[in-house]
């Protein structure tokens, strides 16, 4: 039974990536609003309903790759090695997408990430659409992050969400940044050393202000 349930899922993992890499491939040679669902359908070979059932609208066919990163904040937090703090393991694994160029990061000169990138900041609704990724990176986060008490011993749910919401925007920012500067021309290893150098300083001012994270 467990394999049956294993085949379904790879089947369904496959037709999630085969809609969502013509939707894209279509996005970038046409245009996001000239291209219309039913056109990715046909492309997919798939049924209006179906690619609904994987993609409730249009933006998340190209935006469903944040939905790979949405718990990853709250992920590192949960896994960090004991006695690391919160954002020292944050800061840690922001660097080291840097280093690997991790397109989440904003630091990839590939081709096929710049152009989806384009795609992405160009088209307004998809911007728009992001906001509710953003909104559940930060949920997870504060998640993880934990209540925390209160000088009457009350329990705090505003402060970890508080300190989610300016760890991921600090995060969208300085990634952001890495783009701008890559999409004017520079390569990703020209730009490395200061993006390390901006991540730093961001996540310095973090620490000053979210003490109760910072260890």
């Amino acid at each position: 039974m467990s394999g049956e349930t294993g085949l379904r899922e790879r089947k369904k993992q496959r037709t999630y990536r085969t809609i969502s890499e013509t939707a894209i491939s279509l996005f970038l040679r046409h245009g996001f609003d000239q291209v219309s669902v039913a056109d990715v359908a046909a492309a997919a070979e798939v049924s209006k309903p179906t690619l609904f059932r994987y993609f409730p609208t249009k933006e998340d066919l190209v935006l469903h790759r944040f939905a790979d990163h949405e718990d990853e904040a709250g992920r590192v937090v949960r896994e960090r090695p004991a006695g690391q703090s919160p954002l020292a393991a944050l800061r840690q694994h922001f660097l080291t997408g840097l280093e690997r160029r991790d397109p989440v990061t904003g630091l990839s000169d590939a081709e096929g990430v710049l152009a989806y990138h384009r795609l992405l900041y160009g088209t307004p609704s998809l911007v728009a659409r992001l906001f509710d990724y953003v909104s559940r990176s930060e949920a997870a986060l504060a998640a993880a992050l934990g209540v925390a008490p209160t000088g009457g011993g009350e329990p705090d749910d505003l402060t970890p969400r508080l300190a989610a919401g300016q760890i991921i925007a600090v995060q969208r920012i300085l990634a952001l940044d890495n783009w701008r500067r890559i999409d004017a021309g520079a390569t990703a290893d020209e730009v490395h050393p200061g993006a390390v150098a901006a991540a730093d300083r961001a996540f310095a001012m973090l620490r000053s202000g979210l003490a109760p994270y910072a260890g």
